[in-house]
């Protein structure tokens, strides 16, 4: 979430699509409700009535999978009626900035954009660039009217999304869809604020990744990013998929969100030099620039004395990917079902169950050696072999099951959609043989490094030299019992060395060798810090000679009446409730909307250095002066040049969103242009994979959703017997309608 759960209060317009809070997310449905109290409108589109609709101030259905068209269509109803908030549109996004003239879109190349190769299947991007001037700088056109202008060429894109165009690929009623679009539209004024939530009904698409970027577009157009009660909020389906995620789980980002490195990237310095963006925006912050201070940091956190300048750190023992290499869950099970896999953990998942092939996920594990199933309970993937059309004699795959503890059996953090580190208190011991997932790391690590260094092996080095300080060590140097506070202080970070500012004189102490590190700032590139993830540095500090775990603070206290609670638990970064806040307010530091004050410059109120002028409210994105000041610095800090992307270059797809039909679309066309479907997907070709795409035998299309009685697959929540008696089964929901023309009654099994 850019924003949190309890600033939903603040909307006054909330746009729940792709998502389902009143069943799947009851908490984010509380604080809907409160600001539906003062006033606030909540608008739901959805394929299905569902429970959101059920409480909404308007519902507006659309066709599965065309999310875009409607999405594209808003812009369009933006645009047209003047209605987006120009001052912030001007000057926080690329807006005014002049593309490359030899660009061109959808609208001229029926659906694809320039520099397509229908072989590869891949953009040339070398269009998608900006016009530069002799200093590096992107030329700008403050006045939006030039042809080549970002603005103009969004509204070149989106000329084609008519309100009959959409109505006719979506099939919303017209006054519904208009509807929406008035409302939503309603919010792009200083004194409004909308908010859009969304969850999967967004991201498991093959469009997943642009249904987002277009209600991006929206929300800077109507400036709703960065203020209270806005922002583009991604409902998480767990208590610490934000977490996880944080923390590096998927197969593309290290902790922290470091890119993973490539096997081209022979050295830390290559490393570097890739992955670090360059601007010559002197306004721009470019909060990226610092990317040599966290991967040093981080490799240090890793390899600790082992990682030295001389040996890059460690640099060389980091498992990397092959160039182009895809290690994502689909790319995974077709090279299991490959059989290029000997041995597979499944650790607190069910694939057998949650995939979206599950045929093909279960023939997939039978081609393995040995499959280690890590969870609370049997399931599916831990007995894939019992399925349907299994032959457990055929079968040659070696399961293991390790019992694993329930959450209220192990302490520890999670972090919640809104960036909140919480700590989790262990309520009770573990049951039986169960152990907290920490100690069964711990003991794999261990018998890892044992057999390392009995037999050898290929490449020892990135075990045998990992540090492992996470507790009290026996006699052969194995630790214990795992600490989880040890680990929690090595993801904030320590001081390696004694570190001395010498920009003054006498030099002044910064780091004191053995204390944690405050904040990220004072991260270095040098080897004296480590840092097992800079975005929680700060999450575990040294006060007052105490460490002092901040994930465990429980402060009530609400200055600003927005519901930050800056003193409840702790948000990443440095406890910024809302990222990119600097956005909130005007040229010279102050508020958009002087009820909802988020962030306020004060000129005349002394920093802790002396000089005149602070940030009031919020964590401020950055310490800059406010952009008036001539050492102000642009909002969007993470952007190379500082400011919110309407035009988004770095994409695969394309550099704005286009509406293309979905693979397995009954559709033979589509209504937008001649190109079906995402011409950029990847598609796999065996014979499992075959989908049926304008198939006439399948003209339905079903929706798959969750219910609010099963937690994921329903590993913990089948166990419970007044949980499975609320809801037994699986079952397909359907209208009178379709139920009437294919003959079907209610309660009737259907295939």
């Amino acid at each position: 979430m850019t924003n949190h759960w309890i600033d939903l209060k603040n909307a006054n317009v909330i746009l729940a699509m792709g998502s389902n809070p009143a069943s799947n997310h009851p908490v984010s449905m509380k604080w809907i409700k409160r600001a539906q109290d003062k006033g606030a409108k909540l608008i739901c589109v959805d394929p299905r009535f569902t429970q959101t609709a059920a409480k909404a101030d308007l519902y507006a259905p659309l066709r599965s999978g065309t999310d875009l068209a409607f999405l594209g269509g808003m812009i369009k109803y933006i645009l047209d009626n003047n209605l987006y908030f120009k001052e912030y549109v001007v000057n926080y996004t690329n807006a005014s900035y002049l593309v490359n003239p030899d660009f061109k879109g959808p609208a001229e190349l029926d659906g694809l954009f320039s520099g397509f190769n229908a072989e590869t299947k891949k953009y040339d991007k070398a269009t998608w660039s900006f016009q530069k001037d002799e200093a590096g700088l992107a030329l700008k056109d403050p006045t939006l009217e030039d042809p080549n202008c970002v603005f103009q060429l969004l509204k070149k894109q989106y000329a084609r999304y008519t309100p009959e165009k959409v109505v006719n690929i979506t099939g919303t009623p017209m006054d519904k869809l208009m509807a929406v679009y008035k409302l939503f539209g309603s919010t792009g004024k200083p004194n409004q604020a909308g908010t859009e939530c969304y969850a999967m009904g967004w991201t498991q698409h093959t469009v997943g990744t642009q249904n987002i970027r277009a209600m991006t577009i929206i929300q800077v157009l109507l400036g709703n990013m960065g203020i209270a009660g806005g922002g583009i909020n991604a409902l998480r389906g767990e208590a610490n998929v934000q977490g996880s995620t944080d923390q590096g789980l998927l197969f593309h980002i290290l902790p922290g969100y470091n890119p993973v490195p490539n096997a081209s990237q022979v050295d830390l310095a290559t490393y570097i030099k890739d992955n670090t963006p360059t601007t010559k925006e002197p306004k721009s912050v470019n909060w990226w620039g610092n990317r040599n201070k966290y991967i040093t940091s981080y490799l240090k956190a890793n390899y600790g004395a082992a990682g030295t300048k001389e040996n890059d750190f460690g640099y060389s023992w980091m498992p990397k990917l092959d160039v182009g290499m895809n290690a994502s869950w689909l790319t995974i099970f077709d090279k299991m079902y490959k059989g290029e896999f000997e041995g597979f953990f499944a650790w607190g998942q069910n694939p057998a169950c949650s995939g979206a092939n599950s045929n093909k996920t279960r023939q997939a594990m039978t081609k393995l050696k040995w499959l280690v199933n890590v969870n609370l309970f049997d399931n599916e993937t831990g007995s894939f072999w019992r399925g349907p059309g299994m032959v457990p004699k055929d079968i040659q795959t070696e399961v293991f099951m390790l019992p694993c503890c329930s959450s209220m059996e192990k302490e520890g953090s999670i972090s919640n959609s809104g960036r909140w580190a919480q700590w989790r208190y262990k309520a009770v011991e573990p049951i039986g043989q169960s152990l907290p997932d920490a100690e069964i790391i711990n003991e794999l690590f261990f018998k890892v490094k044992e057999l390392y260094k009995k037999e050898g092996g290929a490449y020892s080095d990135p075990i045998m030299n990992l540090t492992w300080n996470y507790g009290e060590k026996d006699a052969t140097g194995k630790i214990k019992h795992v600490d989880i506070n040890s680990i929690a202080k090595e993801i904030n970070g320590y001081w390696l060395e004694d570190v001395y500012d010498t920009k003054v004189d006498p030099p002044k102490l910064i780091g004191k060798k053995g204390d944690l590190v405050t904040s990220f700032p004072s991260l270095q590139a040098d080897g004296t810090t480590s840092c097992g993830n800079w975005i929680y540095c700060n999450s575990y500090i040294l006060k007052d000679g105490k460490e002092v775990n901040m994930m465990k603070r429980r402060g009530k206290d609400d200055p600003t009446g927005l519901g930050l609670y800056p003193g409840w638990s702790w948000a990443w970064p440095v406890n910024r409730r809302i990222i990119y806040n600097r956005a909130s307010v005007d040229q010279q530091g102050q508020p958009w909307d002087s009820t909802r004050p988020l962030l306020k410059w004060n000129a005349t109120k002394l920093a802790p250095t002396g000089k005149p002028g602070v940030w009031e409210g919020d964590i401020p994105d950055g310490p800059a002066p406010p952009m008036g000041d001539a050492a102000g610095k642009l909002p969007f800090i993470m952007k190379p040049d500082g400011v919110a992307s309407i035009f988004g270059p770095g994409l695969v797809e394309g550099p704005f969103p286009e509406h293309y039909e979905a693979v397995e679309c009954p559709l033979e066309e589509n209504a937008m242009s001649k190109q079906r479907i995402n011409p950029t997907i990847k598609i796999f070709g065996d014979k499992i994979d075959a989908s049926f795409s304008c198939d006439a035998r399948f003209p339905y299309v079903c929706s798959t959703y969750r219910v609010a009685e099963h937690w994921q697959t329903g590993l913990m929540t089948r166990h419970c017997s007044w949980l499975l008696e609320m809801q037994p089964q699986n079952f397909v929901e359907m209208s009178i309608e379709l139920a009437k023309e294919l003959k079907i009654t209610n309660g009737e099994p259907v295939v």
